[in-house]
């Protein structure tokens, strides 16, 4: 009985927790930053698939009026700014269904690490590759992990086999620490690097004076959520594998 009571628990614990690493990982709110700087600009680039070539597609401006603040959000997929009045809640306005159709989004290259809007590798950013690359991996082998580690407990129901609770535990415990050396990769860039820089990129050589507020944003909120949940879970279906193997 406490051994059922027990993986119901784990089990409630792994769901939440793998559900709150798929918000983390769909949504674009990893990093949520305002500034004054006035008009931003995207490059964006287009395929010509009958020419087997890239081509530089035409240039796109956000203009901001000079009593609103740009609002820059970005995640795994997407990297978006539009304006907002300078009394809005920056994370709160992130969220308002009724957005301006000013509002910008670029491919955020898979990463919400610096990726610059044009030559690349850019001089000022292409040191903080090796966390781009880590970061990537690290989100999806996390993902994966917790995936299979569902997998094999749903696979183990009702009891069959302690191996399979022991090693769904394990795959739950390795996603755990995946995210949380995620979150310790993301939380070094955003203290290390010069964040403010990044967020203005190009548009900093005319308002070097710019105020700029960055913010951890949902996304990060919600894979650092899904880190102790993922973790309590596997350890407890650690242990109800260990009765199991104990109680034959």
């Amino acid at each position: 009985m406490r051994v059922g009571a027990a993986a119901l628990a784990g089990g409630m614990f792994g769901v939440v927790g793998t559900l709150c690493f798929f918000l983390a990982f769909g949504t674009d709110y990893w990093l949520v930053a305002s500034d004054d700087c006035g008009s931003y600009t995207s490059q964006s680039l287009t395929v010509d698939n009958d020419a087997n070539k890239t081509e530089m597609a035409s240039e796109e401006v956000v203009t901001a009026s000079p009593s609103s603040l740009t609002l820059l959000h970005e995640g795994f997929f997407w990297r978006c700014a539009f304006q907002m009045e300078p009394s809005a809640h920056a994370v709160l306005t992130t969220f308002l269904t009724n957005q301006p159709k000013s509002k910008l989004c670029v491919h955020g290259y898979l990463f919400p690490l610096p990726v610059a809007l044009g030559p690349i590798p850019h001089p000022n950013y292409d040191a903080t590759a090796v966390f781009r690359g880590f970061w990537t991996v690290l989100v999806i082998l996390g993902l994966v992990s917790a995936l299979t580690g569902g997998f094999f407990l749903v696979c183990g129901v009702p009891f069959i086999s302690h191996k399979l609770y022991k090693l769904g535990g394990a795959f739950l415990i390795s996603a755990a620490c995946l995210f949380l050396s995620t979150l310790l990769l993301y939380v070094l860039w955003m203290e290390a690097v010069d964040v403010a820089r990044y967020i203005l990129q190009e548009r900093g050589e005319s308002c070097p004076h710019a105020e700029v507020s960055v913010l951890y944003g949902p996304s990060f909120m919600a894979a650092a959520a899904g880190v102790p949940l993922v973790l309590v879970s596997g350890l407890v279906f650690m242990l109800v594998g260990r009765a199991l193997s104990g109680s034959k």
